[in-house]
């Protein structure tokens, strides 16, 4: 097995490479490690602390509803945060198509899914304001639009009833409010991170913080080869 990992700034990637029992191809651009993964030369890649923003840019090129979704763990409960990348999930068909994909790999992966919308507020925060009416109001819009089609509840602001419940995808308001919340959980709190899944590609690619310590990406790799070991199966 051949996983591609990028190395920028951030050297701890080259570290965690070191404490994998499968080859690690490190690479310092965003064309080669691309590259290597769209041409079937690796069996997967992670992004490492290679520029998101670059890489995200020239997937989209293949792939224009190219999302990405954290995969967490907590308390042994497992399940996927989405929109993380800041430009993601800003309109209801995005959003959508965020959930048809998130759930496609539950299932791809052995999960049953159980879907959470969030919203900004609760139920009673209607009238707040515009901004908090918005939201709401979009996240019941979209539970009604997929509820025929998955296991869906809108939490409004809750998310610890969504993951005290069993949810297993969790869908933010927007990519920069599930930014944020990756951000308050992993960098700073104490939640495991295996990664963010790629959703809406053919390939295996695991994008990364490039903040993450060598415990973040070596949780990463081993993940990306998890996926791909199961992919051969």
């Amino acid at each position: 097995m051949k996983i591609a990992a990028g190395v920028g700034k951030n050297l701890a990637i080259v570290k965690a490479a070191q404490k994998v029992d499968f080859e690690v191809i490190l690479t310092k651009s965003e064309d080669e490690l691309l590259d290597l993964l769209i041409t079937g030369s690796v069996d997967a890649a992670v992004r490492g602390s290679l520029s998101a923003s670059q890489l995200m840019s020239k997937l989209r090129e293949n792939y224009p509803e190219v999302s990405r979704a954290s995969f967490l763990e907590i308390n042994g409960h497992q399940f996927l945060l989405a929109p993380v990348g800041i430009d993601e999930g800003d309109t209801l068909e995005k959003k959508e198509k965020i959930i048809d994909n998130g759930v496609q790999f539950l299932k791809d992966n052995g999960f049953e899914p159980k879907v959470a919308v969030l919203s900004g507020g609760r139920p009673q925060d209607r009238g707040r304001s515009s901004r908090i009416d918005s939201s709401i109001r979009e996240a019941e819009q979209l539970t009604m639009i997929t509820k025929d089609k998955y296991p869906v509840k809108h939490y409004f602001i809750l998310i610890e009833d969504a993951v005290s419940d069993g949810a297993n995808l969790i869908l933010a308001p927007d990519g920069i409010c599930g930014n944020l919340i990756f951000r308050s959980l992993v960098l700073m709190g104490s939640i495991k991170s295996y990664g963010a899944v790629t959703l809406g590609v053919k390939e295996i690619f695991i994008d990364t913080s490039r903040s993450q310590n060598e415990e973040g990406y070596l949780q990463a790799l081993k993940f990306a080869g998890k996926l791909a070991k199961l992919r051969e199966e």
